[in-house]
Order: structure tokens, then C-alpha cells, then sequence
């Protein structure tokens, strides 16, 4: 679990909230969802790795395999209930965020952490949602990583319809589940070992050969047409997956993300409810790092809740992971973040109300205020209050009196008439 000293969990809040603020202008509405859901709902969606990641919540007479309860390991699926139940009342398409915790019992590692906050904007149409909502949403969480002050981030998309029939024309369906956790894997260990992993499964050396061509597709919609021509003879059967794969990249491009949006066929996304687009935002000068950013489309993520279709695509910021990385790699200033904007700091008991009227008055201006009330030197309560706040009002007995006051900016040490 991660913990932040205040400093930082300043800048963290600061980050959030500005998240918060570009998804709002987009047009998104805040929900939130319980943090504990029934097990029926969240495994009917997990699959794969997350699956074993999921932690139940059990009474103390209780074992793990009677648990009727886990905590959430990510928005979508909760959300999905969420737009069931509250069908009749909601207006479609639906322009939805959530951020908030979320829990993986993940392999302990930097970087990743158990209990994590997650930024969400999902959209979901009710019987169709045309695909350019895909890059609706692409382009807000972009613009909201651009709150972090990035180096150019770039953006991976790619099309699980045209991954499932390459599988098919393989003959590969029963093996389907294993190749996706395989190429969504593929960036994160050398070439030889994915290939030693697909041979692991029993596939023909020809076939290995064009799986591992295929996952080194990217580029332009043409790029990746030519290049799946290359590898098999007849591309009839990806003509739907392609023409979403070039309506969102040329939409993309429309929003001024022509440079930085690829079509790369080594995303795929773990989560076995994305039937369609999918995308991952990078960092290329930090490519170890791996994505920032992920999500795509979910045609059929509530069909274990109603027979109503209720399509839907989103993109998800990992905030606590990409926080503490980019911390890691100093790409964030956290030392200079004070929490507090003003300490008022009165020399003697005498000032107390003066300044506790004071303190009331900035509050009423959107100002965080701290009062310093201990008996100690002034020297000791500026270096006090150097330490927690960008800013300091010493009040003495000429203060109460004149009613001027002036503020110092505790980092340059500058002085100045406040204004109320």
C-alpha cells in the first residue's frame, strides 16, 4: 500500500483533482460505486491473472470458498451493474468517471501496489455506440495526463476483432486465452522467451512465425493492412476490426493526436471483457516504465446482468502508479508542495482572536489555514511554519491595531500588503 508524506500527498491531490477537473470539462459525471461487490459480479469479468488477484472479504466464521463478498479491482465491472440497475434513470450515451480505490492482491514489487487510485471515463450507449466515442475518450484521458506535465506521450491502439480472427484463421481458438496473455506479456520480457512460450503451447513452428510477425505490426492504418496481407493471403475476415482501428485513428488525428497515435498490434489489455479497440498511452524516453494509461471497448460487459445491450468503451489512469514512478524519476516537484497556504502566526495570547478572525476570513477566499498557537519563539513558529505552508502573517500588537497586515512568501522570503 503506498503512504505519502504531506508534501507529496499535496502534489498528489493537486494531480487529482485537475483529473477530475479536465474529465468534468469534457463532459463526464462523477459516480461512485461500493468498494465491496458480490463475487458473482466481479469474477464473472475478471479472467485471466486478475482473477487470482481478487481479494474476498470473509466474516471471521466464514472460509475463503463461502465468501459471497471481494473488494473491487477495478471500476468497469462495478459499473456495468451500475448502468443495469440504474438503466431508467440514466440518459444515454452516458458520460461517466469514477476515481477512486481500488484492490489486486499483486505480486509485491516498486511500482505496483495493492490498494491504488484509479481515474476513469467510461461511455455507454444503450443498444449501439458508435466507435468514434472510442476516441472521445482517448482524447480526454490524453489531455489529462497532459496535467502531469509529460514528456510527448505517445498512443497505442489496436483491435481485439482483428487479434480473435487471426487466432481463428490459425486454428488456434482453443489456445486464444493463453496467446493474449502471452503477447500482452511480449513487451515486458526478450523475444526468445515469447516464442519459447508459444512453442510451450504446442504450436506449429509456420504458425509461431506469423503470430510473432503479426505483434510487431504498427504504424499507419495502411502500415498494418499491407503488413496483415503479408502474412495472410486473405485480410476479408479483419475488414470490420480494421475499419474501426482507421476511424479512430483518423479521429484521433482530427483532435491534433495525428503524431503521437499509432496503431500497434502488441496491445491487447489483460481484461477479458475488451472485444474491440483497445489502447495503452506510453512514455517512449520512459519505456521501461510500461503504460500510463489504459483501456478500450466492452460491446458486451453486462450481458451477465441483462439481455439489453449496453456497449460501452473506457480508458483508465493508474494515479498511484504513475505518481510514485514519476516520482521515481524525478519527474515530479514534490519538495516544494506545501500543504497549507497561510500560517498565521500571533506573538502573544493577546493576538489569538485577532488572528483567528483573520484565519476565518481567508478560509471564506478558498484559502487552507493554520493558526500557530504554541507558546514558543518566533524564530521557533516561522520555522514551524516554513515546513507546512507557502506563506506567513505575523500578527503582533501593531498589527491589531492599525489593521495592517503583510504576508511573506516563506520561499523567497518577499513581503507584501495582504489583501483581503
Amino acid at each position: 500500500m503506498q503512504e505519502l508524506l504531506p508534501a507529496e500527498q499535496a502534489v498528489f491531490n493537486k494531480l487529482k483533482k485537475s483529473i477530475e477537473d479536465v474529465y468534468r470539462h469534457h463532459g463526464f459525471m462523477n459516480i461512485e460505486t461500493p468498494i465491496i461487490d458480490r463475487t458473482e459480479i466481479l469474477f464473472s469479468k475478471a479472467g485471466g491473472d486478475t482473477e487470482k488477484q481478487i481479494y474476498k472479504v470473509i466474516k471471521t466464521d466464514e472460509s475463503a470458498d463461502d465468501a459471497d463478498q471481494a473488494l473491487r479491482f477495478d471500476h468497469t465491472v462495478p459499473l456495468a451493474r451500475y448502468v443495469v440497475q440504474h438503466e431508467n434513470d440514466l440518459t444515454f450515451p452516458f458520460h461517466v468517471t469514477q476515481i477512486g480505490r481500488n484492490f489486486r492482491g499483486e505480486r509485491a514489487q516498486k511500482g505496483r501496489f495493492r490498494e491504488f487510485y484509479q481515474c476513469d471515463v467510461d461511455i455507454i450507449g444503450r443498444g449501439e455506440l458508435p466507435v468514434a466515442y472510442d476516441a472521445k475518450v482517448i482524447a480526454a484521458v490524453y489531455e489529462a495526463l497532459k496535467t502531469f506535465d509529460l514528456p510527448e506521450m505517445q498512443i497505442r491502439i489496436s483491435n481485439r476483432k482483428i487479434l480473435t480472427n487471426f487466432i481463428e484463421i490459425l486454428g488456434l481458438s482453443d489456445k486464444a486465452t493463453a496467446i493474449f496473455n502471452i503477447i500482452d506479456h511480449a513487451e515486458k520480457i526478450p523475444p526468445e522467451q515469447t516464442t519459447q512460450a508459444l512453442y510451450d503451447l504446442g504450436i506449429p513452428e509456420d504458425n509461431v512465425v506469423k503470430i510473432t510477425t503479426f505483434i510487431n505490426t504498427h504504424g499507419t492504418p495502411d502500415d498494418v493492412e499491407a503488413s496483415l496481407q503479408s502474412i495472410i493471403d486473405d485480410i476479408d475476415n479483419f475488414q470490420e476490426g480494421l475499419s474501426e482501428l482507421r476511424t479512430v485513428y483518423e479521429l484521433l488525428k482530427q483532435s491534433g493526436l495525428g503524431r503521437q497515435a499509432t496503431i500497434d498490434f502488441m496491445i491487447v489489455r489483460g481484461l477479458d471483457y475488451y472485444n474491440s479497440t483497445v489502447v495503452e498511452i506510453f512514455l517512449p524516453e520512459y519505456r521501461a516504465i510500461g503504460s500510463i494509461a489504459g483501456g478500450g471497448r466492452y460491446d458486451n460487459l453486462a450481458n451477465n446482468f441483462t439481455d439489453q445491450k449496453l456497449p460501452g468503451v473506457g480508458v483508465s489512469i493508474g494515479l498511484t502508479r504513475l505518481f510514485y514512478i514519476l516520482n521515481q524519476h524525478e519527474l515530479l516537484r514534490t519538495n516544494s508542495e506545501k500543504p497549507i497556504d497561510v500560517a498565521i502566526i500571533p506573538i502573544t495570547d493577546n493576538e489569538h482572536t485577532f488572528a483567528l478572525d483573520l484565519a476565518n476570513k481567508l478560509r471564506t477566499k478558498d484559502k487552507s489555514v493554520d493558526v500557530v498557537l504554541t507558546d514558543k519563539k518566533l524564530g521557533d513558529k516561522l520555522t514551524y511554519a516554513s515546513h507546512i505552508a507557502k506563506n506567513a502573517i505575523i500578527i503582533g500588537e501593531n498589527e491589531v491595531n492599525s489593521g495592517t497586515i503583510e504576508i511573506k512568501d516563506l520561499e523567497t522570503g518577499t513581503t507584501s500588503p495582504l489583501v483581503i
